[in-house]
């Protein structure tokens, strides 16, 4: 189901609707996905949907998918992964579905049916003595085979860690290949809920200096994580409301800087972007720790995270939300923590911004729209629809503006027979269910033309047309050229023409060096725009090869 659909039914807020959604996937009763949710049964196998290898707390199981999620963060597409057989790898599954192209090497048969659900991925399933639980294979051949393999990353786990012996297993058999895993590979990253430390396995296969990142949950003890901290390039804590990584300070002469990240939301693809962005630009630059909150697009959840990142002793934060409103409240308790503020998007009274030229981005779309009604439709149509974001306030609302101004430009003295101003609630499926809406009421006949807040209302909005079998008589332009977005735009015939380039991949580089210049006290202007070009099916693979 969609959470546009359960809001309405159970009449309560969509936000609402995603927190309640996002605590169910942790308990494994449901699949979150893009838009809504959908039964464990549909598409994932039902053997490893729920606890299972005497994994009955819930709270472990809940510990080992938050690990899982963010793990699977590692992987872009086109890599090489070499995964084992163990549940909580095989749950990094549940989070690759938009990835493509992947090689997977794999002992586990549940993780290789998985991840061969995927036709674009290239799975390779190791030979060699199927265990009794029938979910694995280990033995000599298995390991002869691994040994001719070059891939870059593994993702292992273990029955047990201690500094002194390293990565241990209780199967002996499993031990031996796992330790040509780590051989086999350029980085290895090993997944350890905090009920492993501690514990000691039959036999060792990997000592922590061949390790390359520690994942664990929030239950690890402190003195653990200083020492892990200590001995691998990066550690990531993951928590319930936010992720920590912690990167080893090889230069002492160099400052270790800790900054926070509150994002948009981790369920619109161009938030992901930035996120992954940053994430990459902290990991190169090597003296930062990073730690990652989600404010789901809600004033609540973004209040939250701010107190949870303050209550992490940061040195500045990157604030990333969608409600004018709570800016004042916000940035008094940064002020009163005394942590600098860079705002993305979205200003903040007293903060650096950092975003789009909201206007110019507008201007670029508007005319775009324009000149393609001009060409296919003989400069006329009947209706123009604004799917907007009022939380947003004064500078975004420009891009809106923008679209007006440039549009009223290229097709002069042109008035459509009607004009409507939806809210796209920043989501594709609110934008979905008010554009469903307003389809029903107006001819069928009509030709409109659709401006949008982000690509996501765009996304929604040709969904809608696409449902009701109204896309012919319908023209849109995006805001952002985001991942799911350019999929579109590369469509034959799509009638989503186009989006300004936002290149949310890049956001992360620069916002990291305007932070830096901040925390070294260097001088940064008041507000930092990034570039923006017109992305459509004519120019996408020059920008996006």
């Amino acid at each position: 189901m969609r959470v546009a659909d359960l809001a309405r039914l159970l009449d309560v807020s969509e936000g609402t609707i995603r927190n309640d959604l996002a605590a169910l996937d942790e308990e494994q009763q449901l699949m979150r996905v893009r838009g809504g949710a959908v039964m464990l049964d549909e598409g994932v196998n039902p053997r490893w949907a729920r606890p299972q290898r005497n994994d009955s707390s819930s709270e472990s199981t809940a510990a080992k998918l938050r690990i899982a999620r963010w793990a699977a963060e590692l992987i872009e597409n086109g890599d090489s992964v070499l995964f084992d057989a163990s549940l909580t790898v095989q749950n990094m599954a549940l989070y690759l579905k938009d990835r493509r192209h992947l090689t997977v090497v794999t002992t586990g048969l549940d993780v290789a049916r998985s991840m061969a659900e995927n036709p674009s991925n290239t799975v390779i399933l190791i030979g060699g003595i199927l265990a009794q639980d029938g979910l694995s294979v280990s033995g000599p051949l298995a390991e002869k085979y691994l040994k001719e393999l070059h891939v870059q990353r593994a993702f292992l786990t273990c029955s047990g860690f201690t500094l002194e012996n390293g990565l241990t297993e209780i199967d002996i058999h499993q031990a031996h290949i796992k330790a040509q895993m780590v051989r086999s590979v350029k980085q290895t990253i090993v997944l350890i809920d905090s009920s492993k430390f501690g514990k000691l396995g039959l036999t060792p296969f990997a000592s922590i200096t061949e390790v390359t990142h520690v994942f664990t949950d929030s239950a690890i003890e402190p003195g653990m994580a200083e020492a892990l901290r200590q001995r691998v390039a990066t550690l990531t804590i993951c928590e319930e409301s936010t992720v920590s990584s912690f990167t080893q300070q090889r230069e002492r002469e160099r400052s270790h800087f800790r900054i926070g990240f509150a994002n948009l939301s981790e369920a619109i693809p161009f938030a992901v972007d930035v996120r992954r962005g940053l994430e990459r630009a902290a990991k190169e630059e090597g003296h930062i720790d990073l730690i990652v909150g989600d404010n789901q697009l809600s004033a609540e959840a973004a209040m939250r995270v701010a107190d949870e990142l303050l209550d992490k002793d940061i040195d500045l934060i990157i604030e990333y939300q969608i409600d004018e409103a709570i800016g004042s409240r916000l940035m008094n308790r940064f002020q009163q923590a005394q942590v600098p503020v860079i705002a993305v998007d979205i200003p903040l009274v007293g903060a650096t911004f950092y975003g789009i030229d909201n206007y110019q981005a507008g201007l670029l779309a508007g005319n775009a729209l324009g000149e393609w009604i001009a060409e296919h439709w003989g400069g006329q149509f009947d209706a123009l629809v604004a799917l907007e974001e009022p939380r947003a306030g004064v500078l975004p609302a420009m891009r809106m503006q923008g679209q007006r101004d440039s549009l009223a430009k290229v097709l002069a003295d042109f008035q459509p027979r009607g004009a409507y101003r939806l809210d796209s609630g920043n989501t594709a499926e609110t934008s979905e269910a008010a554009m469903r809406a307003l389809l029903d009421e107006i001819p069928s006949t009509y030709r409109i033309a659709v401006i949008c807040f982000n690509d996501d209302a765009a996304l929604g909005a040709l969904a809608a047309a696409r449902a009701l079998k109204r896309e012919r008589n319908m023209v849109i332009v995006g805001q952002g050229a985001d991942r799911l977005a350019r999929e579109e735009i590369q469509q034959p015939d799509s009638r989503l023409i186009g989006s300004p380039g936002f290149m949310p991949e890049r956001y992360g580089a620069k916002l990291l060096e305007v932070a830096l210049k901040i925390l070294r006290g260097e001088p940064v202007p008041p507000a930092i725009y990034s570039d923006c070009v017109f992305i459509d099916a004519n120019n996408i693979t020059e920008y996006y090869p």
